[in-house]
């Protein structure tokens, strides 16, 4: 099952839902343009009361082992808001609803035209504002954990399109080819443009072991690319380690989940175990990471810092204004640290890089990450559905919004992809090779030992398999010998 645009607000369960105040004192009756009296529906009616009058009562949060952020409590901009009730706007919704009712070419019942109605009203704030019914909900509560089927792609809608923020690791659609940037135009050869976002990542569901065609749209390609993916089950493991080389560690996050914090201590620690002296550096690989929840970006960026402000956001109403800061440890204690991102990185991920830039705590590396400044809040519903709403903007320490702008990275590695050129070690000559060379003095001191055969290997293997990477650890040992040197060891 495929997840909509990355949420990083995702950690937040709601208890209870707004009350609406009584609407049993209102009553809607509409004239048409021949002045022919329509009677509305008294349940109808009332719906669209409680819609005018709007929303009280209290919000709880679910998960306070978490780090939670409260939902906003709109009560005090409903006072503001409310004062003026949109008649004649209310009056053309219900004619509308009634014509249809009477006039459309097939029956359509109220619950369908009402959640139509629904996801209008918020499809036309922003791409990332949704009404999620009971099925999406539930997708949205699993992704959060780690598990769920389909083909592992993070979308989102631009101008009609699916495009494709980013694939999952190790999941089919990463497996298939996708890339970041993708734009899909057909789920089995029927067309995308103009089925909802809801709708098309149902087509993309299915049974495990299922296949699905289809059609991208990809920059550079002079027709449309073909795949066919077969679906499976998505068990995201968010976190991932590795030594580059000695002393050098490579730190994969994939996604934000509500246990990616602890799981990125777990590495850590293990990383630490693993080798002799403390890490000499570290590379967070953030690219293609298309966010998640907000807890665990925090959790992330504290674990590289000390003090100091990571995130915070700003919004209408007071709720809507929070700030969170990083306490110690350290827990690299200091080593060099590189972030690396791209035009996948999005939201959660983008308030890490932002972190670390902003707190000069770690180079970021390379290229413009996707540009998502804006939190969304899950509102749960009576009826087990839900509302992604966007309910506030948030900022890197240094007050930055990426907003549609992105992380800008320190060094920008472009995207290039190396070959091979086969060099004939026999026509490389040095002073050793020349006859009658002198002689070293200093043989019995201790020297530096040249890279073993394999070491070199892996040093190649890493420049054409992903030169980004490669880039990055040439910094990062740069950086630890000037570190090194700084503290004297």
């Amino acid at each position: 099952m495929e997840r909509l645009m990355p949420i990083w607000t995702k950690n937040i369960a709601v208890l209870g839902t707004r009350q609406s105040r009584s609407p049993h004192n209102f009553s809607v009756t509409i004239r048409s343009v021949k002045e022919q009296k329509i009677s509305i529906r008294r349940h109808f009616s009332l719906i669209l009361a409680a819609v005018v009058v709007g929303f009280g009562g209290q919000i709880a949060a679910a998960d306070e082992s978490a780090e939670t952020v409260p939902h906003p409590d709109i009560s005090s901009a409903d006072q503001t808001h409310h004062e003026e009730i949109p008649l004649d706007d209310i009056r053309v919704l219900v004619e509308v609803f009634h014509k249809i009712k009477n006039d459309y070419v097939e029956s359509v019942g109220d619950k369908e035209l009402l959640e139509n109605a629904i996801r209008g009203m918020l499809a036309g704030l922003d791409p990332h504002s949704n009404y999620l019914d009971a099925e999406d909900y539930l997708a949205l509560q699993e992704g959060t954990t780690g598990e769920f089927g389909g083909l592992g792609i993070e979308v989102g809608m631009e101008d009609g399109f699916l495009k494709v923020i980013a694939p999952i690791d190790d999941t089919p659609a990463q497996r298939a080819g996708i890339q970041a940037g993708d734009v899909i135009i057909k789920l089995d050869g029927t067309p995308v443009k103009g089925v909802s976002l809801n709708n098309a990542v149902k087509k993309m569901r299915g049974l495990p072991g299922t296949k699905i065609r289809i059609s991208i749209v990809r920059d550079g390609m002079d027709k449309p690319l073909e795949l066919t993916i077969v679906r499976a089950v998505i068990q995201i493991q968010s976190v991932k380690s590795r030594f580059l080389e000695p002393g050098f560690a490579y730190i994969r996050i994939s996604h934000f989940q509500s246990r990616t914090g602890d799981d990125l201590q777990r590495h850590i620690r293990e990383l630490k175990h693993n080798t002799v002296d403390d890490l000499q550096g570290v590379i967070l690989d953030l690219r293609n990471n298309p966010g998640g929840v907000l807890g665990a970006a925090v959790s992330v960026s504290d674990a590289f810092l000390i003090k100091g402000r990571i995130v915070y956001t700003e919004g209408r109403v007071q709720d809507a204004k929070l700030e969170f800061n990083a306490h110690p440890p350290d827990l690299i204690n200091g080593a060099p640290l590189i972030v690396l991102i791209n035009e996948g990185s999005a939201s959660a991920s983008e308030i890490v890089a932002g972190a670390l830039q902003d707190q000069e705590r770690a180079v970021i590396m390379g290229r413009r990450s996707f540009g998502k400044g804006s939190v969304q809040t899950i509102l749960p519903m009576h009826n087990d559905a839900a509302l992604k709403l966007t309910t506030a903007r948030y900022y890197t320490p240094s007050g930055r919004s990426i907003q549609a702008e992105g992380i800008k990275p320190d060094i920008v590695i472009d995207k290039v992809k190396l070959s091979e050129i086969a060099v004939s070690r026999s026509n490389i000559v040095k002073e050793v090779d020349l006859s009658g060379h002198l002689e070293n003095q200093n043989n019995d001191t201790d020297q530096r030992e040249a890279p073993s055969t394999d070491e070199a290997h892996d040093r190649e293997f890493l420049a054409t398999s992903d030169f980004e990477l490669y880039e990055a650890l040439n910094l990062l040992k740069g950086m630890a010998l000037l570190h090194s040197r700084g503290t004297g060891h």
